[in-house]
C-alpha cells in the first residue's frame, strides 16, 4: 500500500513538473508573470528607442511581435489541443504588444519633433494562409532542417516565415489596407511627415 501511494505521488509530481515546465514559454517564466514579463519588456524597448531618439531619430516605426504561438517551434513544443495555435503563447505576446500604442503616444506627446507610429503584426497577419494555398510547416525540429518546397507553407523553418509572408506584412506596414494595422498612421504617411 505505501509502495502504490509513493508511485501516485511520484506519478502526481511528475505530471505537474512536466505542466511547469510547458508553461515556461520564455527564459525568465520563473521570475515573472506574463504580465509582468511584457512591462520588463516595453520599459527595455522604451529605453532602446530613447538610445535611437537621442541619436537623431525622429520617424520610427515600432513593429508589434507576431503571433509566436502559431510557429512550428511554438506548435511542436506546446501541442494546441486542437486549435491552429498555442493560445497562452500568443496571449503573452499580445501583453506586450497592447503596451506599444501608449509607448507611441508617449514618444509622439514627449518627444520633440518624434513621429512614431505602431505596426500591428497581428493583424497584418490575421488571415486565412490556407485560401492562399500555404501551410503551416511540419519541419522536422530536432534536426533544424530547412524546410524543403519553402513555397507551400508560411515558414521556411521553425521561426521565421517565408518571403511571401514578409512581403504581405511589408505591403501593408507601409500602406495599411485595414485601420488596425497601423496606429497612428502606416509607413506611407509617415515618410511623407
Amino acid at each position: 500500500m505505501l509502495h502504490s501511494l509513493y508511485n501516485r505521488q511520484a506519478a502526481k509530481e511528475s505530471l505537474e513538473a512536466e505542466a511547469n515546465h510547458k508553461r515556461q514559454y520564455y527564459p525568465t517564466s520563473r521570475l515573472f508573470t506574463p504580465d509582468q514579463y511584457a512591462a520588463v519588456l516595453i520599459q527595455q524597448y522604451s529605453k532602446q528607442l530613447k538610445i535611437l531618439y537621442n541619436y537623431g531619430a525622429r520617424k520610427v516605426a515600432v513593429f508589434g511581435i507576431g503571433q509566436l504561438g502559431c510557429t512550428p517551434a511554438g506548435l511542436a513544443r506546446y501541442g494546441t489541443n486542437g486549435s491552429a495555435c498555442v493560445q497562452m503563447i500568443n496571449d503573452a505576446v499580445q501583453l506586450f504588444n497592447n503596451r506599444l500604442k501608449p509607448l507611441v503616444d508617449y514618444f509622439n506627446n514627449n518627444l520633440s519633433g518624434a513621429k512614431f507610429t505602431y505596426i500591428n503584426i497581428t493583424s497584418i497577419t490575421a488571415w486565412d494562409t490556407s485560401a492562399a494555398g500555404l501551410e503551416l510547416s511540419t519541419c522536422n525540429l530536432q534536426d533544424s532542417k530547412v524546410i524543403q518546397r519553402r513555397n507551400k507553407y508560411v515558414f521556411w523553418d521553425a521561426y521565421h516565415p517565408i518571403e511571401t509572408i514578409n512581403l504581405l506584412v511589408s505591403g501593408r506596414a507601409y500602406h495599411a489596407l485595414s485601420p488596425s494595422d497601423a496606429y497612428p498612421i502606416d509607413i506611407q504617411t509617415l515618410a511623407q511627415l
